[in-house]
């Protein structure tokens, strides 16, 4: 599927974290879903992607899966699950294909990670690779940085990314670089290229599901998201209008409630509050269950 849409149709690429999102991504045409290691700072509060784990990923990635899209899942590789050796590096990937349920994993980095892109790749797994802004390198970058704005660091990006493909990825994440580093890499190489604050030239965008969607809203976003809607304040309005209607006793109304058959409810009341053991006794043999 991705393959075949090199240089036509863009590939349209969300991360989501959850089966609600899973759901409401697919309903809305998603290629791919992301599960990505950014549910460390998205969703769970950290500062950075590098506090989650393979178990932390296998079980988000599992919660998509469980909504079976009809869009191809990628899971994220999270830090130091591919850095020591290839047979950890498998195993990890492995977790997210049994456990998780994922189509395919996604890792960081070029060349020093190509012993790792054949590995997994010989075990049949399939997998997408991601270069430039990699949140994952985050201290060794100094921090959330565009990636390729020297000609000789950008020369490096577009070598590490015809590696990659040599190595047999099947996708290549191009984030935070200039959109003519991004646009030379999509011309050379044959596999598609996903944009993440890359230009428009990549064979397809990726966003966050809460960036576009203004879940996150209050907190910065980087250049390269567009907002389409504001759900943390329509949620926030909706929340108020419920408290305000608890606090008033409209809520719950009579729509909202459950109710007895009249008969059941009269000897309810008669057992729960009897003027005397007979009329107790009597309720209790009048009563259907009795």
């Amino acid at each position: 599927m991705v393959a075949a849409r090199k240089g036509g149709e863009k590939l349209k690429m969300v991360t989501a974290y959850d089966a609600p999102t899973a759901r409401i991504a697919d309903r809305a045409g998603a290629d791919i879903i992301l599960v990505g290691d950014s549910v460390a700072n998205v969703v769970l509060g950290h500062d950075d992607t590098l506090a989650v784990t393979v178990d932390v990923m296998v079980h988000h990635t599992a919660a998509v899966t469980r909504t079976d899209p009809k869009a191809l899942v990628v899971g994220d590789m999270p830090w130091l699950s591919y850095h020591s050796t290839t047979q950890e590096t498998v195993a990890n990937a492995g977790r997210l294909i049994r456990e998780g349920g994922a189509g395919a994993v996604k890792l960081e980095g070029g060349r020093k990670r190509l012993a790792m892109v054949e590995a997994v790749r010989d075990a049949e797994i399939p997998v997408m690779g991601h270069l430039g802004l990699t949140p994952q390198s985050v201290h060794s970058m100094g921090g959330y940085r565009v990636q390729g704005k020297e000609a000789h660091a950008a020369y490096e990006l577009i070598s590490d990314a015809s590696a990659l493909v040599d190595a047999g990825v099947f996708a290549i994440v191009l984030e935070g670089v200039p959109d003519v580093v991004a646009s030379i890499v999509t011309e050379e190489i044959p596999v598609p290229t996903i944009g993440i604050g890359a230009g428009a030239a990549c064979d397809g965008q990726v966003l966050v599901f809460h960036d576009v969607t203004g879940l996150g809203a209050g907190e910065y976003l980087p250049k390269f998201v567009r907002q389409y809607a504001s759900l943390a304040d329509d949620a926030v309005e909706a929340l108020e209008a419920f408290f305000a209607d608890v606090d008033s006793g409209a809520f719950p109304s009579e729509v909202e409630t459950y109710h007895m058959p009249a008969e059941s409810e009269e000897i309810l009341r008669n057992l729960a509050n009897p003027s005397d053991h007979i009329l107790a006794d009597e309720a209790m043999e009048r009563a259907p269950d009795a």
